[in-house]
């Protein structure tokens, strides 16, 4: 699988709010961050944990691909988010990093 397709893939499990298909594609040692920030979230298990909170809050969540850029081993995905029908969506820039076959990054811009 390309970097992008792996992309899709995670998209597709988040928006099935499917946990464990989700967290197969990232790496044990996964960091999430802001932007040139310093990661608020590393590992695995806190991973799982953040979206099993987000989903259990949230369970009609759902995230919506705008466009993709795909550089190397990086892909850049900018995605409209939404947490209830009802709600007003937002947007953010997703940049992914891989190692190998699983994303190893996430910063986001939001």
């Amino acid at each position: 699988m390309t970097p992008a397709d792996i992309a899709q893939a995670q998209l597709d499990a988040y928006n099935a709010q499917d946990v464990d298909a989700l967290c197969r594609h990232y790496t044990d040692d996964v960091e999430i961050a802001d932007l040139n920030a310093t990661p608020n979230l590393k590992g695995i298990e806190g991973y799982r944990e953040r979206h099993v909170g987000l989903f259990g809050t949230f369970p009609q969540n759902r995230a919506q691909l705008l466009s993709r850029i795909v550089v190397g081993a990086r892909v850049v995905d900018h995605e409209r988010v939404y947490r209830t029908p009802d709600s007003e969506p937002f947007e953010v820039v997703a940049i992914y990093s891989f190692r190998g076959d699983r994303i190893a990054r996430v910063d986001f811009l939001k």
